[in-house]
């Protein structure tokens, strides 16, 4: 397969390349240098006239010792910070899905290489691309993440604030023939591999099956981001705006290219359904039963989605070998930037809402009129449109070492102690010549003879005894003390120019009388290493958001994503990308990437597992979490240690929940019983003042009955004396009362009170 090459483009990016190269020289030439030093060259540098050692038999290698002090393993953690506050919770799902990416991807050996490169050229640079071809069986395309050495960039002359403030810039990338003819279908087996340093140091071999592919991104008249790509003389690739969704559509009547192949030799019942009356003439021209194309000016099937027909997938046509569009029999298609998302189908968020679907609109069909000389209506069914996100940045990040005005790279560390390197090289190479010259001469008379062997006893014979004078041993040894004096303060110049000291290395330190000393010592030297820090994480901190906006863009399938909640649990959440659209004060769509990133400064300290442990552990004995004797307090304790990662943490814990649970239950059923009792007595209680309550109640009925019979006893004595008063005072015989029959008194008695 051949694309066609724009010539007039290829060879406008191929000036661009050697003019911006051409004044990129300078910079180009010293990194080989660099390197060498970092592996420990032997080459020599005159220091004096007539010098005529050029190479060094023993190397100390300073610029490796000073580079390698100042390795930090520990990976940038990120931070997102919410501009509203509405968008708290989307700030931690951001985090903690940067964290799954970083965990995802190799960025130990990333990290790696760029503590190494950075201080060596003095910067390099990130590489954030989205790769479509990493596909599971639920997702499609992965985020990806490479390092480019400052040789394979070639930035735009004369622009040294930053790549975003570049017109374009130029990537050398080295690629395999097979890669480049698998990724964009153009053959490169003619072209060689025209840059090989830029794999490695100079001098490089070329290989047979590589080519160096250049690759060009540039802003383009909208302000998004453009791509040009070529190897030699062949052009790979030409997108105005790369970052754009692209469809292959039909050519002419734009419907998207169908997906399936299903050949077709005469109309079906499927096409009648999906284009009712009109479908003969939606058919190719060479199919039977088509129909000349309508002249009405009316496209028959306005309304219906893009690929559809009338909601139906009609089948692809296929003429021959390739495809035809199954709406007007086109065979060509050409891949166009989509703008717009139509969505069909309604999308669920993660908070249960639901956006996307289809809205019934009327419109015109056709010419035809109705019989009141309207136009014809048709209802079709019109799906959400959303914008498309791009993230219109360029996907090279820089890091520089330190910042330097009028660089497009930091300053070099190599090119700070070179000469010191260079020095020590000398001097090391004057002391060994002064070793090797060294030692014990014999004299001799010149007739004498010595037998020269591995016996401990040698014989010289002499001619007379006079010669035996002048025999004599001579011990010649060269003075190194000031060379080693000197070598020394070489090497401190060196440490010194970088902020390298004997505590930071974790040497001894003569000066550091104390380990609050050393500590100070060491923490002073972190100090002056502080920028490249800041640099660090600086870079880092806009790789983070370029991850987040390539991530918001291309990611169309929900993500799981891995939390954790205030107890230390895992929680399972997902980065859902239409959870971040939504809705401006005029009913637009939009996407709220609004998020500040940074790096948590804390994530050097929580990366030392050990220290972080030891400070745990001394938290938990000053009472910082609670009583230590407290269970919740040690279950406390040991979920901060195990999401520090202390062996067996997450097994004690759980051993401790389940004592908790237990003693809870225990107090549970205790207090239950307890309450048992308390109803038990309570109920016993109750039915004891209930019988003292009946008690007194018969006791006070009986005294009641007891006062109404004293009553009516009292009644009756005072009506009976009552009576007696009056008979008395009547003559002794009560009124009305007839007069006792004789023998009366004796019958009745006599009544006693």
């Amino acid at each position: 397969m051949k694309k066609q090459t724009d010539r007039a483009k290829l060879t406008k990016w191929q000036e661009r390349l050697a003019t911006n190269e051409a004044a990129y020289a300078a910079q180009l030439s010293k990194m080989d240098e660099r390197e060498a030093l970092y592996i420990g060259t032997r080459r020599l540098r005159d220091i004096v006239d007539g010098e005529t050692k050029t190479e060094a038999v023993h190397v100390r290698n300073l610029c490796a010792e000073i580079i390698e002090a100042q390795t930090d393993s520990n990976i940038p953690q990120p931070k997102v910070t919410a501009r509203r506050e509405k968008d708290e919770g989307k700030a931690k799902l951001i985090e903690d899905m940067l964290r799954g990416e970083l965990d995802r991807m190799p960025f130990e050996m990333l990290n790696d290489m760029m503590e190494r490169t950075v201080p060596i050229q003095g910067g390099a640079a990130f590489l954030v691309e989205w790769d479509n071809t990493r596909r599971t069986h639920y997702t499609v395309g992965e985020l990806a993440v490479s390092v480019l050495h400052p040789k394979q960039i070639i930035p735009q002359n004369g622009v040294y604030t930053g790549i975003e403030d570049m017109d374009y810039i130029i990537l050398k990338v080295p690629q395999t023939k097979e890669s480049i003819g698998r990724r964009y279908g153009v053959s490169v087996q003619d072209e060689s591999e025209t840059e090989p340093d830029i794999k490695g140091s100079t001098g490089e071999a070329a290989a047979a099956d590589l080519v160096t592919q250049y690759i060009a991104y540039y802003r383009n008249d909208k302000g998004g981001i453009g791509l040009y790509s070529w190897v030699g003389d062949t052009q790979l690739e030409d997108l105005e705006d790369y970052q754009a969704r692209r469809l292959r559509r039909c050519k002419k009547c734009g419907a998207t290219e169908p997906a399936d192949l299903t050949p077709i030799e005469t109309p079906t019942e499927l096409l009648r359904a999906a284009y009712g009356a009109n479908f003969a003439a939606a058919l190719p021209m060479d199919m039977p039963g088509a129909l000349p194309p309508f002249d009405t000016g009316a496209d028959p099937f306005a309304g219906m989605p893009d690929g559809t027909g009338g909601g139906m997938q009609p089948p692809t046509v296929r003429r021959g070998r390739g495809k035809c569009c199954p709406y007007c029999g086109c065979d060509s298609f050409e891949e166009r930037e989509e703008e717009y998302e139509e969505l069909y189908v309604p999308v669920r968020r993660s908070d249960g809402t639901e956006i996307g679907g289809t809205a019934e609109s009327a419109g015109a069909f056709g010419t035809e009129l109705d019989g009141a000389g309207l136009p014809l209506t048709q209802s079709t069914a019109q799906p959400m449109r959303i914008p498309f996100y791009k993230p219109d940045i360029f996907p090279v990040l820089l890091q520089r070492n330190v910042s330097v005005y009028g660089k497009f790279l930091g300053d070099s560390d190599m090119d700070k102690i070179t000469d010191q390197q260079n020095t020590t090289n000398r001097i090391e190479a004057k002391i060994i010549d002064k070793l090797l010259k060294s030692g014990s001469y014999l004299t001799l008379p010149n007739d004498a003879s010595i037998r020269v062997d591995a016996e401990d006893c040698k014989v010289i014979r002499i001619e007379n005894p006079a010669d035996k004078a002048l025999i004599g041993v001579y011990d010649l040894q060269g003075n190194i003390s000031q060379d080693i004096a000197y070598l020394a303060q070489v090497y401190e110049e060196a440490r010194q120019l970088i902020g390298i000291t004997d505590s930071f290395q974790g040497r001894t330190d003569a000066t550091a009388t104390s380990g609050k000393a050393k500590e100070f010592a060491a923490a002073q030297s972190a100090g002056r290493l502080e920028s490249k820090r800041v640099m660090k994480n600086a870079a880092y901190a806009a790789l983070f958001e370029a991850m987040f906006k390539f991530k918001l863009a291309y990611t169309d399938e929900p993500r799981p994503v891995l939390c954790r909640d205030l107890h230390g649990n895992a929680e399972y959440r997902e980065f859902n990308r239409f959870d971040f659209l939504e809705q401006d004060a005029a009913g637009e769509w939009c996407w709220n990437d609004q998020f500040l990133f940074s790096c948590d400064t804390s994530a050097p300290l929580a990366s030392n597992r050990e220290a972080m442990w030891q400070e745990t552990r001394m938290n938990l004995q000053t009472g910082a979490f609670g009583d230590p004797a407290q269970l919740e307090t040690l279950i406390l304790f040991w979920s901060k240690m195990e999401l520090l990662h202390y062996p067996g943490a997450g097994e004690t814990r759980t051993y401790l929940e389940e004592a908790l649970k237990k003693r809870e239950e225990e107090k549970r059923q205790q207090m239950q019983l307890q309450q048992q009792q308390m109803q038990l007595r309570q109920m016993q209680q109750a039915q004891r003042q209930a019988e003292q309550q009946q008690q007194m109640q018969a006791a006070a009925q009986a005294q009641n009955e007891q006062a109404a019979q004293r009553y009516a006893q009292s009644e009756i004595i005072r009506r009976a004396r009552e009576d007696a008063a009056r008979d008395a005072a009547s003559g002794g015989m009560p009124q009305g009362q007839a007069p006792a029959m004789p023998g009366a008194a004796d019958t009745a008695g006599t009544i006693a009170f």
